[in-house]
């Protein structure tokens, strides 16, 4: 059998914690920052665990990735 193939888009902007939980930066920080509050950008550094629903989509996308 041929190996599955893992998005690359994916791999690129996630990664999966060691609990198995997915971890991906924050959505709407790449432009437009003008607009949103300080509150907003300050809260928004860094990365965050995505919600339950999300991970499993992201997980869909990356078939060899440890699964808990």
């Amino acid at each position: 059998m041929p190996k599955m193939k893992t998005k690359s888009s994916a791999k690129k902007r996630f990664r999966i914690t060691a609990t198995g939980k997915v971890r991906g930066g924050v959505v709407g920080k790449q432009h437009n920052l003008r607009k949103r509050s300080k509150k907003m950008r300050r809260q928004a550094r860094g990365t965050v665990i995505l919600a339950a629903p999300d991970a499993r989509l992201v997980l869909s996308y990356m078939p060899y990735s440890r699964r808990k």
